[in-house]
């Protein structure tokens, strides 16, 4: 490539194995890959400029190269200083001319530079998971708001944060809750999240979930896909949750439900997944095991207060294995932490399982090119994908997967838009 778009990566030499890695996800993605071959065609986003907070993964390399060829000017950030996948960057850089501003482990600092060195391109749309690239949007880079048209959001706590934002009057574009539509529920949260998190404890800590007490905080849609992965691998699983019908929903499926305070001393493996702050906090670390696991599969790094967990310990071992640290307490008893208590499924794994994202990048994909035509009829606020969107990524992994489903007769059309028959 004669002239390389800005960037700011780690190691270009990974460009070669990144370009490896993103083919071998795109073998996974066939809804993606027909937007993608669509939009090639088409070219939806000629002369648009869209800024993208996401985990820089193989995945979301084949959901950038999908808009890229579709004609979008684009800047890559990263929403994780732990899942960057520096030879991800490179190839994006190198061989598919997408400018990329991620490198792992990169300090709060240089996190937020990479946020505003995206921002510099003036964009007209924002990708975002987590918020933090449309909060510094609102507090920071307020110059740039006039310029922006709309965006997507990817993940529950940006959505979360999104919807106070609009009710606080303090949103200034719409934004589209893609983290809402039923495709994105099933696969990303629930199996997405259920098994990548398991995969990323096993590759910490070589923990044998058979027969383990495994505690789940929060039992959302991912909390229930992490409860099954987990119940599934042979563990006693107990769900802790603030919601009643939540809870009453987790002691149906058949988990023991109380409060954490009752199952911290019970607990082998500690999972937090709610969206909060100090689910996990020194109370409750007072009454664990010895060597009991600590992660978190919510998005921010709050959920486990790792600044009291420190504050207790008088020792810290710092990666006794891969992204897990051993903090021993006063009593000599050792508790660990995987990943920092990030994100643990990207911070210590790959993330979900490139067939999930498929689902998942292609409800982004076809959302951003509605908003081209749609924008301007969307006010200030938080919006959701029209669920025709929805139902044709489902119908197009229905077909990559050779499934084919009944369709209504006439009869039974008229049956369901009628009221006059009765018993």
């Amino acid at each position: 490539m004669d002239q390389l778009p800005k960037h700011d990566i780690a190691n270009p030499a990974l460009a070669a194995d990144g370009i490896r890695r993103i083919e071998w996800a795109d073998r996974c993605m066939p809804v993606l890959r027909q937007v993608r071959e669509r939009f090639a065609e088409h070219r939806p986003f000629a002369g648009v400029r869209i800024a993208a907070c996401m985990h820089v993964t193989t995945e979301t390399a084949n959901l950038m190269r999908t808009l890229h060829v579709g004609g979008a000017e684009i800047a890559l950030c990263a929403s994780n200083p732990l899942s960057t996948q520096d030879d991800v960057t490179a190839a994006l850089v190198h061989e598919y001319g997408i400018s990329v501003f991620a490198r792992t482990g990169v300090d709060r600092d240089t996190y937020y530079q990479h946020i505003n060195s995206a921002l510099d391109i003036q964009p007209d749309y924002v990708f975002d998971d987590g918020c933090d690239l449309v909060n510094t949007l609102h507090t920071s880079r307020t110059e740039l708001l006039s310029n922006i048209k709309a965006g997507c959001e990817e993940t529950t706590t940006g959505v979360q944060r999104l919807r106070q934002m609009s009710q606080d009057g303090a949103l200034r574009f719409p934004m589209v809750a893609v983290n809402d539509t039923d495709t994105k529920h099933m696969f990303d949260n629930r199996y997405g999240t259920g098994q990548s998190s398991m995969d990323a404890l096993m590759r910490a800590t070589n923990v044998l979930f058979a027969g383990r007490v495994v505690v789940v905080a929060g039992f959302g849609f991912c909390g229930q896909g992490l409860a099954e992965r987990a119940a599934g691998l042979g563990a006693q699983v107990i769900v802790t949750e603030v919601d009643a019908t939540k809870a009453l929903d987790a002691l149906m499926q058949g988990y023991r439900v109380m409060p954490m305070r009752d199952a911290a001393p019970l607990g082998d493996i500690f999972i937090t997944v709610t969206s909060n702050s100090g689910v996990l906090r020194p109370e409750h670390f007072e009454l664990m095991k010895d060597g009991a696991i600590l992660a978190n599969a919510g998005h921010f790094d709050v959920e486990v207060d790792v600044v009291g967990l420190e504050k207790m310990a008088v020792e810290k071992r710092t990666g006794i294995r891969h992204r897990t640290d051993e903090y021993v307490l006063p009593s000599g008893r050792r508790l660990l932490l995987v990943a920092e208590g990030r994100l643990v499924n990207l911070g210590a794994a790959e993330g979900h399982p490139a067939a999930v994202m498929d689902m998942s990048f292609s409800d982004q994909a076809l959302t951003a090119e509605w908003l081209i035509g749609s924008h301007s009829d969307l006010a200030p606020g938080v919006h959701e994908v029209p669920s025709e969107i929805d139902k044709e990524v489902a119908r197009l992994k229905l077909a990559a997967e050779g499934v084919s489903i009944d369709v209504l007769t006439t009869e039974q059309q008229a049956y369901l838009s009628g009221w006059q028959h009765g018993s």
